[in-house]
């Protein structure tokens, strides 16, 4: 993927970058295409307090059309294969047993997900609410799924936003770029995973329900989220209720049936937008309100079971030869899936291991985190092997080893603060995915809109609320792969 200009033509001077900043900033502010403020201690807590744009790309990023459709294609097939390796707890258990030994936080949600099977808990009704996030692979010309987002899939609202600012600039400066708004792709991700939760509440059939989303106690990421409870309300008629994990703690409890009620309100549907990384468990409040949560009938977005389909170790196990063929029936499904995986490899494989330590500049070092700045990539990979390999045990099953992508760099704008810079940059494309299934019954199963970040070739990680990267969206060229 590169960038939509290689830098800004000499039409576009610093007087007209200028005024496009301030365009843009000002249709942020007007947007709700914001974040809450660092610097303002109460941005996280208070909405309203605290406001400034979402850092943003000033123009979209050059995708081929071919790569568009490669991606847009692999979300429902996706969306699937969640499901049917949700379904296989033995697989789960099994797969992630001895990451289970060195990672306590696997360990927590294993223990949830097994107390699950041991009361065969049936999840009659099941949503996901995904984004699969690839990059273009200048070394291969092949587009490479880097991860799959299971919990939280975050920016559906804001990252809706970018395509309409970019092509709000487009219509008004694009005869300085030689370029055409209609090349924007619309991306009514916000829409779609309102419409998906609100299909979910359907199928609950509960009138009086609520939309529970769960989220962190500081979050300056909140605008993204209320988007979705915006177009609840507004577009289904659907309250969404904001809680934390202590909260539900503190103020819920599960009916003899099974309903799950938080502060005096049926709860249909529980939508994750906390809950995927250690920092969001700081007492035993919060694991007991999560397995509170999945004892309940509520619709979980995702179950234990989803969850567990988004760890690090799972995507390596799936990318081994003949396991596809364990959940997936349909060849060329199969086919499609195999093309965009990158090379990904268990460090109980000293061969890799080895190529590692002696090339750690060609792949990157994973554990099983979320939520951007955890990865290991460079001579930090060689000396986190040794030390690895030193301790022994079942240290190395704490990671799994992937494939550096190398996208290609090009020079983009890139506005944080108000302030645009111009740097080499690389960008990732993220699609997301929703499935809805109750019993036999596929109700959902479709691309949700899309996701693109651009970051600074010379950082490692990729995450906008992380601080590493900016939101953006594409646009589209016959160019082919």
């Amino acid at each position: 993927m590169s960038a939509a200009a290689e830098g800004m033509p000499p039409a576009a001077g610093p007087e007209a970058v200028g005024e496009m900043v301030r365009e843009a900033t000002a249709w942020c502010a007007l947007h709700g295409l914001v974040v809450g403020d660092r610097a303002d201690p109460r941005s996280g807590t208070v909405p309203g307090v605290g406001l400034v744009h979402a850092p943003f790309s000033l123009l979209p990023t050059h995708l081929p059309v071919s790569c568009w459709r490669q991606a847009c294609e692999l979300a429902p097939i996706f969306n699937e294969l969640v499901d049917r390796v949700s379904l296989d707890g033995d697989f789960l258990q099994d797969s992630l047993s001895k990451t289970k030994q060195v990672d306590d936080f696997t360990s927590r949600l294993l223990d949830i997900h097994r107390k699950m099977m041991e009361i065969n808990k049936e999840e009659n009704i099941r949503l996901g609410l995904h984004r699969s996030d690839y990059m273009l692979d200048s070394e291969t010309d092949s587009l490479l799924q880097i991860e799959l987002n299971t919990i939280s899939a975050s920016f559906p609202g804001l990252g809706s936003l970018v395509s309409e600012l970019h092509r709000s600039l487009i219509d008004r400066y694009g005869n300085l770029f030689c370029l055409d708004s209609k090349k924007v792709p619309e991306n009514a991700a916000s829409c779609r995973f309102a419409k998906a939760l609100a299909r979910a509440w359907d199928e609950f059939n509960v009138d009086s329900a609520v939309v529970m989303m769960i989220v962190q106690p500081e979050e300056r990421n909140m605008y993204d989220q209320y988007w979705l409870a915006k177009h609840l309300k507004e577009s289904h008629g659907i309250t969404t209720i904001r809680k934390t994990l202590s909260e539900v703690e503190a103020e819920g409890h599960v009916l003899p049936d099974g309903t799950l009620v938080v502060d005096g309100r049926t709860v249909s549907v529980v939508y994750f937008r906390a809950g995927y990384t250690p920092n969001d468990y700081p007492s035993e409040a919060e694991w007991t309100a999560r397995l509170l949560m999945e004892q309940s009938s509520a619709v979980k977005c995702p179950s234990i079971s989803y969850h567990l389909v988004g760890t690090k170790k799972i995507q390596q196990e799936l990318a081994k030869p003949n396991v596809l063929e364990r959940f997936l029936e349909n060849k060329e499904e199969i086919a499609k899936i195999r093309k965009c995986f990158a090379g990904l490899w268990s460090l109980d494989d000293e061969e890799i291991v080895k190529s590692a330590i002696q090339k750690p500049e060609l792949f990157v070092l994973k554990p099983q985190r979320e939520g951007g700045g955890n990865n290991i990539y460079g001579l930090d990979v060689r000396e986190t092997l040794a030390r690895l390999q030193k301790e022994g045990g079942d240290a190395l099953a704490a990671y799994i080893l992937m494939q550096r992508i190398f996208p290609k760099a090009s020079l983009a704008n890139l506005v944080r603060g108000g302030v645009c810079h111009e740097a080499l940059a690389i960008s990732e494309l993220g699609i997301y995915g929703a499935y809805l299934r109750n019993k036999g019954k596929v109700v959902m199963n479709e691309q949700s809109g899309y996701l693109m970040r651009t970051k600074v070739s010379s950082s490692d990680e990729g995450g906008v609320a992380a601080g590493f990267a900016v939101l953006d969206s594409l646009y589209l060229t016959d160019k082919l792969i």
